[in-house]
This record gives C-alpha cells, structure tokens and sequence, in this order.
C-alpha cells in the first residue's frame, strides 16, 4: 500500500509514564496500542497511527497541541476529569466552535474541541 506524500504520518508524543498515559488515552478514546518495551507504545486511533516515547519532561505547553473531536464537550470534559485530568483551561468559544484544554495524569496537554452549536 502505497502512503499519499504531504500529510502527517505518524504522531510522538513525549511522556514521563508510556504505560500511564496509554491508559490514560485507552480510557478515553479507546485506542489500540503495541508496547515496545518500558520506553516506546505505538498505537492507533483508527485512522492515524504514532507513539507514546518516554521523555524526562512532558511536552512542553507551548509547544504543539493535539486537538481532539468532541460530539459531546461537556461530557469529554467531565470524563477527562473522572480519568485524573486537570482543566488547564476551561471550556471557552473560538470561531466556529468552542474546545478547553487538559492535562493528562502523566503531564501532557492535549485539548478537544466540537462545532458551535449556535445556528
């Protein structure tokens, strides 16, 4: 199979705990995932592959952030909570939808956002 050139292939995410943010992420979203040993889980969310490396230091906060799809923002936002998350910043509008950012127990910040609802 051959791979279109000048998308994103493959995603890494730098984490202090591979093993706690895969399950972490496993929770949340329910990906699948392939340990490499201590330091290295591959996984796929279905649609785009990538990998959990062991860092000394989380991603910083001012670096790239992943974006997530919500159908449901405040139920995302509840379940990143009840997962061990903290809201960095909370649920907020940009054009065209609203989104909020978090914090994974091991760190790392990620955000999901979902379409305005305003018509």
């Amino acid at each position: 199979m051959s791979r279109p050139e000048n998308r994103i292939d493959y995603v890494e995410i730098p984490v202090t705990d591979p093993a706690g943010a895969r399950d972490f992420l496993a929770a949340l979203f329910g990906w699948q995932f392939q340990s490499w040993g201590d330091d290295y889980i591959s996984f796929s969310d279905g649609r785009l592959e990538g990998g959990l490396r062991r860092s000394s230091r989380p991603a910083p906060s001012d670096g790239v952030l992943l974006v997530f799809f919500s159908e449901d923002l405040e139920r995302d936002r509840d379940r990143v909570v009840e997962l061990g998350a903290s809201i960095s910043q909370d649920i907020f509008p940009f054009p065209g939808g609203r989104r909020f950012h978090f914090i994974d127990p091991v760190g790392t910040e990620y955000a999901i956002w979902a379409e305005s609802t305003d018509d």
